[in-house]
């Protein structure tokens, strides 16, 4: 199974202590470069995050095709890590793609992508025994790690979850 990854997403689950979750779900996870750039300079913020480049089963490989990597970047306003995650996604037949941010994940099943986020994972996990509840850990990426979810979002993920009361 091919998973590429974004920055927030290992960043998000590094800083509430989940990052584990990803390696148990998944096995091994591919970031491009740009992303682990991305991490490098998150690790001056944050050092929970500075081992996440360094993990046996986060694999780095850089994006062949930089054109699509500046045109996403330039032309649909993506950072240079959301760019670069969909380009590699797209050039290795990636099974998922995780990632958060609106605007990539818009581009990225534009392109035909499979996606994922956060939520998602931690959906996963709960279906398959890893954690017993998704709300606590929503609730720590909100207050540690400033993850942006509405308030109709947050519901649907508990209702699926079954934790709303």
């Amino acid at each position: 199974m091919i998973i590429i990854s974004d920055t927030s997403p290992l960043s998000s689950l590094a800083l509430v202590g989940y990052l584990s979750i990803l390696k148990d779900i998944y096995t091994n996870v591919i970031i491009p470069q740009a992303v682990a750039n991305e991490l490098a300079n998150l690790t001056e913020e944050d050092i929970r995050i500075k081992a996440i480049i360094s993990l046996n089963w986060i694999q780095v490989k850089q994006a062949a095709n930089l054109e699509l990597v500046a045109c996403l970047s330039n032309d649909y306003n993506l950072d240079i890590g959301e760019a670069e995650a969909i380009a590699l996604a797209l050039e290795l037949k990636a099974d998922e793609l995780l990632i958060d941010e609106r605007l990539g994940r818009r581009e990225a099943v534009r392109l035909g992508l499979s996606i994922t986020g956060v939520l998602g994972v931690l959906l996963i996990a709960k279906n398959r025994g890893l954690i017993s509840k998704v709300q606590p850990i929503i609730d720590a990426l909100i207050l540690q790690a400033n993850f942006r979810i509405s308030r109709q979002l947050y519901e649907e993920v508990l209702q699926t979850a079954n934790e709303l009361d």
